[in-house]
């Protein structure tokens, strides 16, 4: 299955990302922490030039503890900065704010010099339903962004002001035109980045359970009270028994097993999970 999705708002907001990122003082990039580098858009990386970055791994209590540690580390250069928060957690932009606060201490301090209060503008960037409306909600302590469970929710930019000295633009969460690698593409569409308009569920979840196979057998085993011997339909047959997800005369509901299967991921009920290994792409700890 070959997925692709870029539908024309993306085109637009790409365009007006180019213009705008002239006026911020840094980016904060969110990213899902179940899947942090596939979520890195390589468009992004000519439009954000050498601005600083400040890298959020979103949802991070939803990840492996021990992948979050190993992205930060790789997140965290010489012109970035890289937090861990759940953004749906009250108070959780306080850390991101500190890290706002350090990045741009040098420019304040010369703007208090001169006796200028300095506005601090930030873009905030993101895949679809990588959370960033929500993190922007929770800098302003109101629901002034607009957020929701699906991919594109945000389809025009929105600045926000947060009480004098900070402002964030919030922008529509955006894919690339064309995915070079399908194993990233299939980590988005496994962490709803992707509309599910576009898949085909089913063979969608067969992949999904052979990644789960490798990396966290005891996860789904335990999940659905399964073995996890034979080929992946095997196995999302065996998780649609074990559910009852049965039809009239007792065919299998291949379709509420999917969906299940992804809803119970997306929700965190199998446990802590990553996706992506910096071995996966050949790139260095």
């Amino acid at each position: 299955m070959l997925i692709q999705w870029f539908p024309g708002h993306m085109t637009k907001a790409i365009r007006n990302m180019q213009e705008d990122i002239k006026v911020v003082d840094l980016v904060i990039y969110v990213l899902d922490a179940r899947a942090p580098y596939s979520c890195v858009n390589p468009e992004f990386a000519k439009l954000i030039g050498n601005k600083p970055i400040i890298y959020v791994l979103n949802k991070s209590d939803l990840a492996d503890q021990n992948q979050n540690k190993i992205w930060q580390q790789y997140f965290t250069t010489k012109n970035s900065s890289c937090v861990m928060l759940n953004s749906t957690q009250t108070n959780s932009s306080k850390l991101l704010i500190s890290k706002i606060e350090a990045m741009l201490k040098a420019k304040k301090e010369k703007y208090d010099k001169k006796g200028v209060v300095m506005i601090n503008r930030a873009m905030v960037l993101g895949v679809p339903n990588s959370g960033k409306s929500t993190l922007i909600n929770n800098f302003c302590g109101k629901y002034k962004a607009i957020t929701g469970d699906k991919p594109g929710v945000t389809k025009g930019k929105q600045w926000v002001r947060i009480g004098g000295v900070f402002e964030l633009l919030d922008t529509p969460g955006t894919l690339w035109p064309s995915f070079e690698n399908q194993e990233i593409a299939k980590n988005l569409a496994y962490i709803g980045s992707i509309k599910e308009e576009v898949l085909n569920i089913s063979d969608l979840s067969l992949d999904f359970i052979e990644k789960l196979r490798n990396l966290y057998p005891n996860l789904l085993a335990k999940r659905y009270n399964i073995t996890l011997d034979g080929e992946p339909v095997e196995i999302l047959q065996k998780i649609c028994e074990s559910r009852k997800f049965l039809l009239r005369g007792g065919d299998v509901d291949w379709d509420r097993g999917s969906h299940t299967l992804f809803d119970d991921f997306r929700k965190g009920r199998m446990g802590q999970i990553t996706l992506d290994r910096l071995s996966d792409y050949k790139i260095k700890d």
